[in-house]
């Protein structure tokens, strides 16, 4: 007893005298720093000058208007991390290359109705929306609340814009037509112009419950003059069909939105799972943007599905980087390569806006990353050989694979 009191002194003694273990291994934290990053999501603004009107369209559905929320902690102007951080930025006109040099971003996808000068290829890589050629037709059923009158309008007024860039005057009179002369037609444009992906951000709009209707449910809809489920759910499933075809992969906000309206529930990914499986779709690659945040640890089992990828930009402005640690860890565990970095850096207010909002999520997003990655190495699940590979393929080299990049 005596001799196993001393061994238990001595290795209290050991430990006390140890150095504190940090939360991210030191050499890792080096690594991870120096990696160049492929932001997979965020919503780049064009920089103007004075005099010029602001740009618009950084988001196809801006939330700056919508009804009151409750913001989390981390998302308030005083926050200290905020105010340390406008600092830096306040007084600076940003240019959006040099920002990205800063943060060791080698490129920026960016989410925006169209590009413009100022965001250059390959720096900065489209991702245009589409979800207003799902909603072709009257959308006055739709709407329940103030938040989703807003939205509406938006996707009307971009569905107009649609129809004047490919010169069609008018609807067509028939659901075949519109599908070959404006759906198709949209796409193929938006493929041209160097747009390597589409994004939807359906949960703002509706649930993720996408049905397979039959062509003759959705032509009845048609004929009744609304934008009624079964003609958005076949809508849909032809555009993400021709993304396949194209080579373009379907991005999906997923999780907790903007405003006081935001149906979670409806943005649960698990919802989606019948359009993973569908056969007809296994050509088309999808991606949760996010990662369905609250439904984070759900998410991890669709990543087995072939087609299915995660991002978890916004988490690492929402949550502190342990918190997304945790998710990492589950996620990099399971299905490695299907993890990909993002910020959704976005124009939130004057004190957290573009360059803010991706400075702290880059800084964030490495922190968190790297302790997953450490947790793994003490848990001896990984070698720290490993951990620096998966550091490289959630930070850029999954984004490579996916879209091909060079």
């Amino acid at each position: 007893m005596k001799g196993a009191l001393a061994v238990l002194s001595c290795c209290m003694l050991w430990a006390c005298g140890r150095a504190p273990e940090t939360a991210v291994d030191p050499q890792l934290a080096r690594e991870v720093a120096q990696i160049k990053v492929i932001d997979h999501h965020a919503h780049p603004v064009l920089p103007t000058s004075a005099g010029e009107a602001p740009d618009t369209d950084y988001d196809a559905l801006p939330v700056e208007s919508l009804a009151p929320q409750s913001n989390p902690t981390r998302m308030r102007t005083d926050y200290p991390v905020i105010v340390e951080v406008h600092r830096l930025f306040s007084e600076k006109r940003i240019d959006p290359v040099a920002l990205l040099d800063q943060l060791g971003i080698e490129s920026m996808f960016a989410n925006r109705v169209t590009m413009g000068r100022g965001l250059p290829s390959p720096r900065f890589l489209w991702v245009p929306f589409d979800d207003a050629l799902m909603y072709p037709l009257s959308n006055a059923s739709l709407i329940h609340n103030s938040d989703q009158q807003a939205f509406f309008e938006d996707e009307e007024r971009l569905l107009k814009r649609y129809y004047v860039d490919l010169h069609v005057a008018a609807r067509p009179s028939i659901l075949d037509g519109y599908l070959l002369q404006v759906v198709r037609p949209t796409l193929e444009r938006q493929k041209s112009g160097g747009a390597i992906a589409i994004k939807f951000e359906m949960a703002y709009l509706r649930a993720f419950d996408i049905g397979n209707p039959s062509h003759a449910e959705a032509e009845q809809v048609w004929r009744s003059g609304s934008s009624g489920k079964a003609l958005q759910d076949y809508v849909f499933r032809f555009i993400a069909t021709e993304a396949g075809r194209l080579g373009m992969p379907v991005h999906f906000h997923t999780g907790a939105g903007s405003g006081g309206y935001f149906d979670v529930a409806g943005a649960n990914p698990m919802l989606l799972e019948p359009l993973f499986d569908d056969p007809a779709l296994k050509k088309t690659n999808f991606v949760l943007v996010h990662g369905g945040w609250p439904f984070s640890y759900q998410v991890t089992a669709l990543l087995t599905k072939p087609n299915v990828y995660v991002d978890f930009s916004s988490q690492t402005l929402n949550h502190a980087p342990q918190e997304v640690a945790s998710v990492l860890h589950a996620w990099l565990e399971y299905v490695p390569e299907k993890v990909l970095f993002g910020t959704d850096a976005y124009p939130y207010s004057k004190d957290l806006g573009f360059a803010e909002s991706a400075h702290i999520a880059t800084t964030s997003g490495r922190e968190a990353l790297g302790r997953a990655l450490t947790q793994m190495m003490r848990e001896h699940e990984i070698a720290r050989d490993r951990a620096v590979e998966l550091a490289r393929m959630v930070l850029r080299d999954n984004a490579r694979t996916l879209y091909r990049l060079p």
